[in-house]
């Protein structure tokens, strides 16, 4: 059924809604009324691109949710990545490149020359990270659950949060 996903079975998290909550702060990050964004874009001009690592959302929640905030994170660093005016620094994988392919590069089988050379790693000096909530509410058979998603951009060098904003869901049921 096409619909199906449409329609609310319970209070928990669904695809739909976690997609809906990232969206907001999405747009909220790359709109034009975005302050980090807008110096982002002056940065990049200027050849000194922003580097921004993506690191988890924290699930403050009862949900079991972690892997489709994982994907969904993927989804927001697709967005930053085709804005064009930042660098996505991987931070997932950056241990692993370190520890396997640059040490691989570095044996005899490869051209000194062409291989990959340690220390020239990218530094983010921003990342993007957020927390996930809720707060639910039971009154006879009704039930009411309130999701809120805070996800910021902090300067790596300073602390200073430089962009954060809170997207909400309510979602509820009658038995």
């Amino acid at each position: 059924n096409p619909d199906l996903d449409k329609y609310a079975m319970s209070t928990g998290l669904d695809k739909l809604d976690l997609e809906k909550l990232f969206d907001q702060n999405a747009s909220s990050l790359l709109g034009p009324e975005s302050g980090v964004m807008r110096r982002w874009k002056n940065d990049s001009m200027g050849k000194n691109e922003a580097r921004v690592a993506i690191f988890p959302v924290k699930n403050e929640t009862s949900e079991h949710v972690d892997s489709q905030l994982q994907a969904l994170l993927s989804k927001f660093e697709t967005k930053l990545i085709n804005s064009g005016y930042v660098t996505v620094v991987s931070y997932e994988n950056q241990k692993k490149l370190l520890v396997e392919e640059i040490k691989t590069q570095q044996s005899a089988a490869f051209d000194p020359d062409k291989a990959a050379q340690l220390g020239k790693q990218l530094g983010a000096n921003y990342f993007i990270t957020g927390k996930i909530y809720d707060s639910a509410e039971k009154s006879g058979s009704e039930r009411r659950v309130q999701y809120f998603l805070f996800m910021q951009a902090i300067e790596v060098e300073t602390g200073a949060i430089r962009w954060q904003n809170e997207a909400n869901l309510t979602k509820g049921l009658i038995k």
